[in-house]
C-alpha cells in the first residue's frame, strides 16, 4: 500500500486510541466536535472490555502505534492511520501534502519519535499548565 492510498480510506473509519494518553485525550476531544464525526468510531483500547485479539492483533501493537480501520475493512497503522482519519475527515489536501516525497519520511519518522513518547510528553504538557 502506498502513502497516497489513505486518501481512499473509506467512512465510516474506526480510530482505536490509548484513553490513558492525554495527547490521545485532547485529539478524541476535538474528533468528538468535529463536524464530520458521525464518518469515525472511536475505540479506547484501554477500555476494560476491549480485546485486541478480537481485531487479529496484540495489545502490545495497538499501543505502540495508532490504528485504524475503514468500512472496507483496510488497515491503516502509524502515520497512515493519521494521515486516513484526516482524509476521511476531509483534509485531502493536506494528506496530500504530508504524501510527497522527503516530507512524507520526515513526517513518518516524526510520528515514530513521538509515539514513543505521547504519554510522556502529554504529562509534562499538562503540569506546564496547571
Amino acid at each position: 500500500m502506498s502513502r497516497r492510498d489513505t486518501l481512499a480510506a473509506t467512512p465510516p473509519v474506526t480510530l482505536y486510541h490509548d484513553g490513558d494518553c492525554p495527547l490521545c485525550q485532547r485529539e478524541v476531544a476535538w474528533l468528538e466536535r468535529h463536524p464530520r464525526r458521525a464518518r469515525v468510531a472511536l475505540v479506547d483500547i484501554q477500555a476494560p472490555d476491549f480485546d485486541a485479539t478480537a481485531q487479529g492483533r496484540t495489545f502490545e501493537e495497538m499501543m505502540g502505534r495508532l490504528h485504524l480501520q475503514d468500512a472496507r475493512g483496510h488497515w491503516y497503522i502509524g502515520m497512515d492511520a493519521s494521515r486516513a482519519l484526516y482524509a476521511v475527515l476531509g483534509y485531502q489536501r493536506l494528506v496530500w501534502l504530508s504524501t510527497l516525497p522527503g516530507l512524507a519520511g520526515l513526517m513518518d519518522a516524526g510520528y515514530r519519535w513521538f509515539a514513543r513518547r505521547r504519554v510522556r510528553l502529554g504529562r509534562w504538557l499538562e503540569k506546564r499548565r496547571r
